[in-house]
C-alpha cells in the first residue's frame, strides 16, 4: 500500500481533495478523476465512523492514499481510524507542541506512543499480517497537524523541532477568521509563508487547502507546498450542476 510519504516523493504538489459525501461512489470517482489522495472529513460532515471505515476500504482498493480528518484530538477517534486502515490522520486546531505530542502518541505503538495494539483489525489484515509487520506499520502512518490559529503558528517551530508531526496543513479559513481578516489579507498570507518557510527549513512537508483551481495548486507547488487539497466532492458536484443550469438559462435568454 502506498504511503502518504511515498506519494509526496512522486512530485510536487501531491493533489488531493476532501470527501464529505457518505457514499462509496464518491471516493471511487475521486480515484477515477486522478487525485492522489483524499481526506475523509469527520470534522465538517455528518458522516459516521462506520461509513468512513467503508470508504477507507474502497479508497485503499482503488490505490488511493486515504487520510481522515478526525473531529478532535481524542485518542479513541484516532485509534479507530488507524485500525480501519487509514494512511494517516489530519488533526484540526493543533495549537501547541504538547497537543502535537499527544496526537502523535495516539498514533504510535509503545514505546513511542500509546496506540492500542489491535492486529485483528484492517490495519493488521484482520489478524493475517505478521505481528512484527503490523507493529512496524505505524512508522508509515502520517500525523498531519492543522495550523488554524496564531497560537498554532507560534508553536510550529517547536512542533517541527520536536518531530511530533509528519506534515503540516495550514488552515487558512480558520486562521483568517481567528484574526478577523480576509483569507487573502497580506497579514494572513504572510503568516502562511512563515509556516511554509519553517517547514521547508525542517524538511517537513507543508500543505494547504484551496477551491477548485488546479492551476493555482500547481503554482502553490512551485512555491514549495508539498501537497494541496482542492475543493471537495460535495462542492464539485454542486458546482457542476449549477454550471449546467446556468448555461441552459443563458442559452434561452
Amino acid at each position: 500500500m502506498i504511503t502518504f510519504a511515498s506519494l509526496l516523493e512522486q512530485g510536487t504538489p501531491a493533489l488531493g481533495t476532501w470527501v464529505k459525501l457518505p457514499v462509496v461512489e464518491s471516493i471511487e470517482l475521486m480515484s477515477v478523476a486522478g487525485f492522489g489522495f483524499v481526506v475523509i472529513d469527520l470534522e465538517h460532515s455528518p458522516m459516521s465512523f462506520e461509513t468512513a471505515a467503508t470508504l477507507i476500504a474502497v479508497g485503499r482498493g482503488r490505490g488511493l492514499v486515504v487520510l481522515v480528518r478526525v473531529p478532535d484530538h481524542g485518542y479513541a477517534g484516532i485509534q479507530r481510524c488507524l485500525d480501519a486502515g487509514a494512511s494517516g490522520i489530519v488533526v484540526p486546531h493543533v495549537d501547541s507542541v504538547d497537543e502535537a505530542r499527544a496526537v502523535n502518541a495516539a498514533a504510535r505503538f509503545e514505546p513511542k506512543g500509546k496506540r492500542g495494539v489491535g492486529p485483528t483489525s484492517r490495519a493488521g489484515d484482520w489478524g493475517l499480517a505478521s505481528f512484527a509487520g503490523y507493529l512496524a506499520s505505524d512508522a508509515d502512518v502520517a500525523v498531519i497537524a492543522q495550523i488554524e490559529s496564531m497560537a498554532g503558528v507560534n508553536a510550529v517551530g517547536d512542533m517541527l523541532a520536536d518531530g511530533s508531526v509528519d506534515a503540516v496543513l495550514v488552515g487558512a479559513a480558520d486562521l483568517s477568521v481567528s484574526l478577523g481578516l480576509a483569507m487573502d489579507d497580506p497579514g494572513v498570507t504572510s503568516l502562511i509563508s512563515t509556516v511554509l518557510a519553517q517547514c521547508q527549513a525542517a524538511g517537513v512537508p507543508c500543505g494547504t487547502a484551496i477551491g477548485a483551481d488546479g492551476a493555482r495548486a500547481a503554482r502553490l507547488g512551485a512555491q514549495g507546498f508539498g501537497f494541496v487539497l482542492t475543493s471537495n466532492d460535495a462542492t464539485m458536484l454542486g458546482a457542476a450542476g449549477r454550471a449546467i443550469v446556468t448555461a441552459s438559462q443563458e442559452a434561452v435568454r
